[in-house]
């Protein structure tokens, strides 16, 4: 059998392990949960019951990052892994702090006594440096960095589209537009109806 993968079409971990997949041409049945109503068959599998979840005939990969390596691994023809290693630097700071402060800046009400204006300014130092590294891409050509941060940079950017558009960081701005305008963001956000158990297969990419 091909490997099942539990999926939420918005959610930025389950973008980018698509996003991988679908550049290794690694053929899945994808299986779009909705968050308030999960099916028994995603948590009885799921350590964590959070998408995204790759199972695989012997095993389940329940972390974002490790779908898209292991992905990766099967084929990466535009040698996404071929990244120095302060990409996973990278990664991590994305990962971390950035994700920590736009949780705290996007949903603000379920953080009671953080301050979303202050977690705005950690964000941002972080994107400012992200701009910095920016040439087009975070080093030389396209690698797994730039696609395990850039649904992220977009879930920050769209909270307040025209304060981020106003933003002097003209190099994260253009890799951005460049990846929404992109036939691989394109590729990965067709719209799928909530999977329920008996459904006829769907594959993806």
């Amino acid at each position: 059998m091909i490997p099942v993968l539990y999926s939420f079409r918005r959610c930025p971990y389950a973008m980018r392990a698509r996003l991988a997949l679908a550049h290794a041409g690694q053929k899945v049945e994808l299986r779009e949960i909705v968050l308030k109503d999960k099916p028994q068959a995603f948590l009885n599998i799921s350590p964590s019951a959070t998408v995204p979840c790759l199972q695989l005939n012997d095993t389940v990969i329940d972390e974002s990052l490790d779908v898209m390596v292991w992905a990766l691994t099967q084929n990466d023809p535009d040698r996404w892994m071929a990244m120095p290693r302060t990409g996973w630097d990278w990664i991590a700071r994305a990962d971390g702090p950035f994700k920590n402060a736009l949780d705290r800046t996007k949903y603000a009400s379920r953080y009671p006594g953080s301050d979303a204006g202050e977690h705005r300014v950690i964000a941002a130092q972080f994107l400012g440096d992200l701009d910095d590294q920016i040439t087009g891409w975070i080093f030389e050509h396209p690698t797994l960095a730039d696609y395990a941060i850039l649904p992220f940079v977009r879930q920050f950017a769209f909270i307040d589209k025209a304060w981020f558009d106003a933003q002097p960081w003209p190099d994260l701005q253009a890799w951005l537009r460049r990846f929404l305008d992109s036939d691989a963001f394109a590729g990965i956000m067709h719209k799928y109806p909530q999977w329920v158990e008996g459904d006829t297969p769907v594959q993806f990419p």
